[in-house]
């Protein structure tokens, strides 16, 4: 069995702590004594612009939305290097960029790549929750709240909906504040409001 050090060329990895995955931010080797993973970054084209999506070797672990619509990727990585990246996970991008574009157009996709969601556990009982939730529909905070059994916890679910790290695929987009106002988002308002009008979604 590989170890983890083994699991990627080092053309195509980085070594990183999980720490270290921020939005825009190159990733670098920690020196810290934390567990490494070896990431893999890929960019997924739509007409929104380019988004960037990492993968673990469990899973798809991060989506970041484009920095701007028409900006120019700083990528190490691209898919026109096939023999440098694992088949696995050349499966698990091909899923995740059809299942984003399917979001992007408000359609529900029916294929998803497997999800390496890294949280506390009452973050993963929230984006457990947040999957839940339908096309086209929405919940408010304190409905999820209600949902996972922690119904005093409003602010702490706005909270693990902030720090989602699979924004559009693991839906956060359709959670609300009361009285159907927005609340917040990581990708910002005019990203949320823009994904739940494409979903039909009137506010």
């Amino acid at each position: 069995m590989k170890s983890r050090e083994s699991f990627l060329p080092k053309a195509v990895a980085a070594v990183c702590d999980r720490r270290d995955l921020k939005v825009g931010r190159d990733f670098r080797r920690s020196q810290t004594a934390a567990t490494k993973i070896q990431v893999v970054e890929l960019p997924i084209r739509t007409r929104d612009g380019i988004f960037l999506a990492r993968y673990s070797e469990k899973g798809l672990t991060e989506i970041n939305f484009p920095a701007n619509p028409n900006g120019r990727a700083d990528l190490r990585v691209s898919l026109d290097a096939p023999q440098r990246i694992p088949t696995k996970i050349r499966a698990w991008h091909r899923a995740t960029a059809a299942a984003l574009k399917k979001t992007l157009a408000g359609d529900e996709p029916k294929v998803f790549p497997p999800l390496d969601l890294v949280g506390t556990e009452f973050q993963q009982s929230v984006w457990h929750a947040l999957r839940k939730i339908s096309l086209g529909k929405t919940k408010s905070y304190g409905e999820i709240a209600a949902v996972i059994g922690r119904p005093q916890a409003v602010r702490a679910v706005g909270g693990a909906c902030g720090a989602n790290p699979i924004p559009v695929l693991v839906p956060c987009h359709r959670v609300l504040a009361a009285n159907k106002k927005l609340g917040g988002f990581s990708g910002g308002l005019d990203w949320k409001r823009s994904l739940l009008k494409r979903e039909g979604i009137k506010l």
